[in-house]
């Protein structure tokens, strides 16, 4: 297991542990499979789905083989992350106009998000190094996570919050684990900067995308939905563009079980954006070559309000990989879609209703088939944001 540079290919191994590489790039996880039994694994993995108290039990460590081998279990902290349903809707189906459609509901994981995926990992990182003060730049759903998970290992939890187009229900849930909420004057993107620049001064270890081991809890997201289709991967997996950090993941895990043969083909990924929020969906459609921020996102879905994606490169990268495409959706498609998932008895915040309102969209305009399979992860909890309610309809 390595950890390299994205960008120049730079090994970082031996090296104390950091965010970025001197070129300014961001780094991966790179593992070596070729001494992997597939076929072991895959027998171990389903016996491990029948424990209970142990860490396999987690929808993340149960594939601890390929996420983080190395780690002492000492530093493991889980509290059973994953294990997320995967549900069909006849409703859904006929809505989006596709032959089948699953919903991926990480919205019932632990704090409500996808993002205790990677916070688990991340943060028994952090404990294998000894750091105790862990932090991050939040719009809702990492803070609480990274809050939830740091009290859990007897941490501290620093959180910076924009003042402004954030769900309170995920400050309130972040203040009840016991962080220390620092409000920003500016965007999400303040927040990443100001810890890019001043983490190592202050002795903090930081929880957001850009730290690799994130990414590597995250893609267990892909290889527990395949696991539940008996490896039978759909034709499409429709994912939420905001940091961008699912869609990295997401390749990644989809690659390592292509290249371990659990699947037999690389499905194609959509990455869905917010109109009000859509830097990268307009650098792939217009073919820019880099990516130019969004100075004022401005969307209901307070998940994907972020102009300035970190891991733009890496999720190039990945559609490239995957035959992939971008598509941006507005506030009030995102709205009717969330009503008729909330309504189908699944429910999720507006961010993860842009999932399904992107399908219907790339169906409508056949760049999706209506005969593929399609699944589509919801990122949030539906009471992340009580603010949307309002808009519905009685």
């Amino acid at each position: 297991m390595k950890l390299i540079c994205f960008e120049c290919k730079s090994d970082y191994s031996d090296k104390s542990f950091q965010y970025q590489c001197h070129c300014g790039g961001l780094f991966q996880v790179v593992h070596d499979f070729k001494a992997v039994d597939s076929e072991k694994l895959r027998r171990m993995f389903a016996e491990r789905l029948s424990q209970r108290m142990s860490m396999h039990a987690s929808g993340v460590w149960r594939y601890k083989e390929l996420i983080y081998p190395e780690l002492p279990e000492a530093f493991v902290t889980t509290k059973y992350e994953g294990n997320t349903g995967l549900y069909a809707s006849e409703s859904l189906q006929a809505y989006t106009g596709v032959r089948q459609v699953w919903l991926k509901a990480q919205s019932e994981n632990p704090s409500g998000s996808f993002k205790d995926n990677g916070m688990t990992v991340a943060v028994s990182h952090a404990r294998s190094l000894g750091k105790q003060k862990l932090a991050c730049s939040s719009t809702g759903n990492t803070s609480s996570s990274l809050a939830m998970y740091a009290a859990l290992a007897g941490c501290k939890a620093y959180v910076y919050v924009p003042e402004r187009q954030v769900s309170e229900n995920k400050i309130k849930q972040t203040l009840a684990y016991g962080a220390e909420i620092i409000r920003i004057a500016g965007t999400y993107d303040d927040g990443i900067r100001f810890l890019e620049q001043n983490y190592e001064e202050l002795g903090l270890y930081v929880c957001n995308s850009i730290n690799p081991w994130r990414i590597e809890g995250q893609k267990s997201m892909i290889y527990e939905a395949a696991q539940s289709l008996n490896w039978k991967i759909p034709d499409w997996i429709i994912v939420p563009g905001g940091a961008l950090s699912n869609a990295v993941s997401l390749g990644k895990g989809l690659n390592d079980l292509y290249m371990l043969g659990f699947i037999d083909h690389l499905p194609k990924v959509a990455v869905v954006q917010a109109e009000g929020a859509s830097p990268f969906h307009r650098m792939i459609e217009g073919n820019h070559p880099t990516l130019i921020p969004e100075l004022q996102p401005q969307t209901i879905a307070s998940a994907m309000n972020i102009g300035n994606l970190p891991s733009w490169r890496k999720a190039q990268a990945m559609l490239s990989q995957t035959k992939g495409v971008t598509v941006s959706v507005t506030d009030e498609e995102i709205l009717a879609a969330k009503q008729l998932i909330d309504r189908s008895g699944i429910g999720c915040e507006p961010a993860s209703a842009a999932t399904v309102a992107g399908l219907r969209k790339l169906t409508a305009s056949l760049i999706i088939d209506p005969d593929e399979t399609a699944l589509c992860v919801l990122t949030g909890h539906i009471l992340k944001d009580f603010a949307s309610f309002l808009d519905y309809d009685n």
